[in-house]
């Protein structure tokens, strides 16, 4: 088998906390932002990470790219562990991984034209003069913005937030990446033009790129990915190919994302699974399982030891100790028992 185009093995990030401590001595706290994360993404395929907010979708976005350090672990791109690389030694890695921001708004600088943004990039890494008006126009077109002729010299405020998450792919596939990263893609946008803009990204993966999607809308990410890993409180709680997650959920807490979304037949009623409480001081984060406080099937042993990704369907992986003994109730799909 070929490796994967992206591996984040063990990943961990935490951000150190400033100011005195306990009677005005320094301390050394951290924010547990990320923590183990594992993670493939092979090439022309679609993952989605999806959470809620807080989680450290972003954060893991960001470090995948080089604009966050990591505290350990790796991120291996196409066999190369990047985290160990600084400076000129990174730059063909920044080329090959693209990142869409969320906002489109704050995304695009508002004193340059469309022709300018997308030519940035390109003149950053020394792409000859001559090529870019070709590269510039093909990329627009490629993202639906045609004729080119028509935004290449228009500001962002003249654009539409449909069409400025436009300008802000193109940007980015201009050149010519392997791996795009989409932080929240279409979480700024309309309703009416979200289909549009996940339609684009599915359209780009199959020309070949590969696609990690950040996102809590876990309707959406289902629509759009191959497979889907679930984090919840900097770590992945469930990951396995879309069908298997949403037939054969295997964590409470994805069965709580998965009752939030709503049935296509109006006849179902269907009602969104509340999950109680709040989430863990993540400066002091606790020695168990992260959702243990808020899980309805929860065990005083839930909080001895945090649960390892456990095998529990053809490539689908949950960290649970009771999933992984099939033992969670009221499953809305039972998993049939194996021969």
């Amino acid at each position: 088998m070929n490796a994967p185009l992206l591996q984040l093995s063990e990943l961990t990030v935490h951000y150190p906390l400033s100011g005195a401590g306990i009677f005005g001595r320094s301390g050394h706290r951290v924010t547990h932002a990320v923590e183990g994360v594992s993670l493939t993404v092979e090439a022309g395929q679609i993952v989605a990470l999806v959470g809620e907010s807080g989680c450290g979708k972003s954060t893991v976005a960001r470090a995948i790219v080089g604009l966050q350090h990591a505290t350990s672990g790796q991120v291996i791109f196409d066999g190369t562990d990047l985290t160990g690389l600084r400076g000129s030694a990174l730059r063909p890695y920044r080329r090959a991984i693209q990142l869409v921001h969320q906002d489109p708004y704050d995304a695009l600088d508002p004193r340059m034209t469309v022709r300018a943004i997308v030519e940035e990039g390109l003149r950053i890494h020394r792409v000859p003069r001559g090529d870019r008006d070709a590269i510039v126009r093909g990329a627009l077109e490629r993202v639906g913005l045609t004729p080119a002729d028509w935004v290449l010299d228009r500001f962002p405020h003249q654009l539409s937030g449909g069409q400025r998450q436009r300008v802000a792919i193109a940007a980015a596939i201009a050149l010519t990446p392997r791996l795009l990263v989409a932080d929240e893609p279409v979480s700024m946008l309309d309703v009416s033009v979200r289909a549009s803009v996940l339609e684009l990204i599915d359209t780009l993966r199959r020309d070949g790129l590969a696609v990690l999607i950040i996102t809590h809308d876990l309707a959406g990410a289902v629509m759009l990915a191959d497979r889907i890993a679930v984090m919840y409180f900097g770590r992945i709680v469930e990951e396995g190919p879309v069908g298997e997650v949403m037939d054969f959920p295997a964590h409470p807490y994805t069965r709580a994302l998965l009752s939030a979304i709503p049935s296509p037949d109006p006849a179902v009623r269907t009602e969104p699974a509340v999950v109680p409480g709040e989430l863990p001081d993540a400066v002091h984060p606790p020695s168990g399982c992260a959702f243990a406080s808020r899980c309805p099937v929860a065990e005083p042993r839930c909080g001895d030891s945090v649960p390892p990704l456990i095998e529990v369907g053809a490539g689908h992986r949950a960290a649970c100790i009771l999933a992984a003994r099939g033992l969670i109730p009221n499953a809305a799909t039972p998993r049939p028992p194996s021969s």
